[in-house]
């Protein structure tokens, strides 16, 4: 039992270390944005070329997923978020999904979105430049964050957990209606 509480202690401090160390204040699971903050705005180029910025989105419900082809979890529900989420509002034109692949290349990124057989946009992060704007660099995908069309985080869920995601899903369902 002390070695737990050893462990837990230095790991605590080694995150309190990192979020001092890039000014940012992180939740237990690496998330350094809350549900109603404003968020962070960035520019992606998906696979296809196109680019997509964030803010040009305002007035959408916005879902990112952070992924990554050697994250098992993220293939794990990625299945789902293209059942549950894409194919149910794919043609809605208040709703935008976006896969972002954590720093991986382009013809990765492409066999990745091919094996998982998913049809939503995948886009780029080189150096998980995004990424760095909603988690700790050290903390690890997959991830979802739900964005509301005034640009606040509605939801933020993390790894795959039936419950969580089914908490997503009606969040999603919700605010669509």
């Amino acid at each position: 039992m002390k070695t737990i509480k050893v462990f837990i202690f230095v790991l605590f401090a080694m995150c309190t270390v990192v979020a001092k160390s890039q000014n940012v204040v992180a939740d237990s699971t690496g998330y350094i944005v809350n549900v109603g903050d404003m968020a962070p705005d960035f520019t992606v180029t998906l696979t296809d070329g196109s680019k997509v910025t964030l803010s040009e989105l305002r007035g959408k419900v916005v879902m990112l997923q952070f992924t990554a082809s050697w994250c098992s979890v993220c293939r794990k529900e990625m299945p789902f978020i293209e059942r549950d989420i894409w194919q149910k509002h794919k043609d809605n034109k208040d709703f935008v999904l976006v896969g972002i692949d954590r720093d991986e290349p382009l013809d990765k990124v492409v066999a990745f979105k091919k094996s998982t057989g998913i049809t939503y946009p995948l886009a780029l992060d080189p150096g998980a430049d995004v990424y760095v704007k909603y988690a700790l660099r050290e903390s690890g995908i997959t991830r979802n964050v739900l964005i509301g069309k005034d640009g606040r985080i509605l939801k933020k869920t993390r790894l795959y957990n039936e419950k969580e995601f089914a908490s997503l899903v009606a969040k999603i369902n919700e605010v669509l209606k």
